[in-house]
């Protein structure tokens, strides 16, 4: 994707919103151009029923609190910044194997001391780590930070790694660049433990992520142009999901650094994930003027102990819950999108993705949403299927490779149908709400949650 890196000096003051790619709709295959800049990687009711007519919505009327006739399926998934949610939650679905190309790119000599040379330069798994928080700065950050980092109590890993926004074949896309032999124990476990992929990485080539590879068209062994310091051309080596909300592409280290982005800038952490939250306010006592920390996971209390998830417990609090006249507004709108395209990376208002069209739909009614569907799912807490009501929105599992990570998003209008941008090559659409294998959950949106999200701030 063409293009020039972009400036991060504004890093200072503010956590940049985060802009990143969702998945496709459920049951479909989604395309995918990428999305990005050279950016750090950080921050991180009563409902409107819409009429029927004929069994569909037909216009937005008054309160209701119905229930979808559907049931759930029996199973058979300027430079902003990335906050990153974590894409790691308990799944009963098996990852596939990350599709990896035959052939060999030759290798790049990382630019940090490791084990790997030779004709196998990447190091073994050694165990996978969650990745909970990162650290990002618009420069290098110092082997005395990532020390001082590392010496917090709860820090269980902390690894160096590049983040930033680049062009890819003419698109943003938010890419890591990493040390291969110690990173990958971070990612996704099919990504983590495909030996393939990372030496494809380790050689100089760049692994996207699934949905970015087969729904973008791009072909295993294939090229893209990479817009860093100056265009490069990067052989594909493999489809796989990293793990870490919004990321959709990962190069190595000396990659990274050959492309522009400032070496060694950012540090993804692992901790436990009771510790998340107090490490925050630690880790940023410890860093320099300019750097920022974001947690990458939501942390919620089940009758078994805490754990990381994308949706919120429904337990949590519903306080400045959407007013009926904004859900009216965010439905109207939303509905008057019918018929609009689906762009990858469009947020409106003539184009539109998955999140894009949540993100815009709700701002019409005047409430601020974070850019992607992952991140949407933090903006207020679960609701049981059964007791849904207009304007809850709706979260799918779509990426094999990663069958925990939330991808893609829809809008309940109640009476059991949902309005969701689809994917490419089809326009936005209502249609019947799906609980199948693939449904994530539900959340009720509280405009407080969500303004806070969006800014950067939680």
């Amino acid at each position: 994707m063409l293009g020039s890196m972009h400036s991060l000096a504004d890093a200072v003051r503010r956590l940049w919103r985060r802009v990143a790619h969702d998945g496709p709709g459920p049951s479909r295959r989604r395309l995918v151009p990428a999305l990005a800049a050279v950016v750090a990687l950080v921050g991180t009711a009563a409902g409107v029923v819409l009429a029927t007519a004929g069994g569909k919505p037909a216009g937005v009327s008054g309160l209701s609190r119905g229930v979808p006739g559907t049931r759930p399926a029996p199973v058979k998934s300027a430079s902003p910044v990335v906050p990153m949610l974590g894409g790691t939650a308990d799944s009963a679905a098996q990852p596939i194997p990350v599709p990896v190309a035959r052939a060999s790119v030759t290798a790049r000599k990382s630019t940090r001391p490791g084990p790997a040379t030779g004709s196998d330069p990447v190091a073994p798994l050694r165990g996978l780590k969650q990745a909970d928080l990162l650290v990002v700065a618009p420069f290098s950050l110092s082997r005395q930070v990532l020390a001082a980092v590392s010496r917090q109590p709860g820090v269980t890993g902390a690894e160096p790694i590049e983040a930033a926004k680049i062009k890819i074949n003419g698109a943003f896309a938010a890419v890591l660049g990493v040390d291969p032999s110690t990173f990958r124990g971070y990612a996704a476990r099919s990504m983590a433990t495909s030996d393939p992929l990372w030496q494809g990485v380790a050689g100089g080539g760049v692994a996207v992520s699934y949905t970015m590879g087969t729904l973008d068209r791009l072909t295993l062994g294939g090229q893209v142009t990479v817009s860093g310091r100056r265009p490069e051309r990067l052989p594909v080596v493999a489809f796989g999901t990293v793990g870490i909300g919004g990321v959709d592409a990962v190069v190595s280290d000396s990659t990274a650094t050959s492309l522009g982005v400032p070496a060694g800038n950012a540090i993804v952490i692992s901790a436990p994930p009771a510790s998340v939250a107090l490490l925050v306010a630690r880790i940023k006592g410890v860093l320099p003027r300019g750097a920022a920390v974001e947690p990458l996971v939501t942390v919620v209390t089940r009758s078994g102990g805490t754990s990381p998830v994308g949706i919120a417990p429904s337990a949590a609090s519903t306080s400045g819950a959407m007013t009926a006249a904004e859900l009216t507004s965010a439905l109207r709108a939303a509905e008057s999108r019918r018929g609009l395209p689906y762009v990858w990376g469009a947020a409106g208002p003539s184009a539109f993705d998955c999140s894009g069209l949540v993100q815009w739909s709700f701002a019409q009614a005047g409430v601020s949403m974070p850019r992607v569907a992952a991140d949407q799912a933090r903006t207020g807490p679960a609701v049981p299927v059964s007791q849904l009501q207009p304007g809850d929105l709706l979260f799918y599992h779509t990426d094999p490779t990663d069958p925990g990570y939330i991808s893609h998003v829809a809008i309940y209008l109640g009476n059991g149908w949902m309005i969701q941008a689809p994917q490419p090559g089809m326009d936005v659409e209502v249609v019947p709400a799906s609980f199948d294998s693939q449904f994530a959950g539900a959340i009720r949106v509280s405009p407080r949650i969500a303004a806070a999200l969006a800014g950067g701030l939680a």
